[in-house]
């Protein structure tokens, strides 16, 4: 999923065009299934506990963890990433746990973005203080961290780890992580402590400079390379030289000029994207399809 100097491709759930706060959520699992037969890279799952009508969507609407275990069970290949789990509102032993289960499920495949939340009416649903989320944060990657060690002993806001163990352990000893946004904290601690940066996405010319302040963060906390990613929203026209036009957080364009944009973001230094198909007018299949021909072939998944 991951390579320096490429890009790769995936898309997120819910894998449809639709009006509105709710996605039918219908066919998800073949969707799904041909994407990974396409060559998309990586499926990513949304975490959204509470229906919140300023924000404008609730992701694929089921649990993110019971929803990974499904989707974990129809697919055989393809990386699966979420964008991203609310660390400080979940306990860091739950987390762990759920975490290295799918990855033991999945045979190693799943990365995980997290976030300190940005919907505010979830803190007091939760009993926590939104004005702590960026405190709770950083304790709760610390306390995810030290738990995939044998019998950890620690103490923190979250409890005391004395005497027990948390099994299964990860497929591979390690879940990356990667943050999203700033999540409260500065690019130096990002780059030290996470294993890649998960942002929005720009247009190229500022994208450039972001990507280039976190190489500069990498090389200043002595790490090398840690992958850089971002999701786009499309709606792609049927004219494949449909020139682009600016949507929310992406653009309607056609084909040609979709291959270009991801060309474009590949020579800035992006490692991933991920598509967002919610503002399209075409169905899902189609579009899965088209890019699946004509854009992915061009960002194949690498082997190490």
């Amino acid at each position: 999923m991951f390579h320096p100097g490429h890009l790769t491709v995936g898309t997120v759930f819910a894998i449809e065009a639709y009006d509105g706060d709710v996605p039918t959520m219908k066919n998800q699992v073949e969707l799904a299934k041909r994407a990974e037969e396409l060559g998309f890279s990586a499926l990513w799952f949304r975490d959204v506990p509470l229906h919140d009508p300023n924000f404008g969507d609730v992701g694929q609407v089921y649990d993110p963890w019971s929803y990974l275990g499904y989707i974990t069970a129809h697919t055989r290949t393809i990386s699966l990433a979420t964008g991203a789990i609310i660390f400080p509102l979940r306990h860091p032993v739950d987390l762990a746990k759920a975490a290295a289960s799918i990855d033991q499920l999945s045979g190693g495949r799943l990365v995980l973005g997290i976030a300190a939340g940005d919907r505010p009416i979830e803190y007091p649903a939760y009993g926590r203080s939104y004005e702590d989320r960026e405190a709770l944060f950083q304790a709760s990657v610390s306390d995810f961290r030290r738990l995939y060690a044998d019998f950890p002993r620690y103490e923190s806001v979250f409890g005391i780890m004395d005497g027990g163990d948390l099994i299964p352990k990860p497929f591979s000893g390690k879940i990356p992580l990667f943050v999203t946004g700033h999540s409260g904290q500065s690019l130096e601690w990002i780059a030290e402590n996470a294993d890649g940066w998960l942002m929005y996405p720009r247009d190229p010319s500022f994208q450039k400079r972001v990507v280039d302040g976190w190489k500069s963060a990498l090389e200043l906390t002595g790490n090398r390379f840690k992958p850089f990613s971002q999701s786009l929203y499309i709606d792609l026209a049927d004219d494949p030289d449909h020139l682009p036009q600016s949507i929310h957080l992406g653009y309607r364009l056609g084909r040609n000029y979709l291959l270009k944009h991801l060309k474009t973001l590949q020579d800035i230094g992006v490692n991933h994207v991920f598509l967002n198909l919610k503002y399209g007018k075409r169905p899902a299949d189609e579009v899965l399809e088209e890019v699946g021909k004509f854009i992915t072939p061009h960002f194949p998944s690498l082997k190490k």
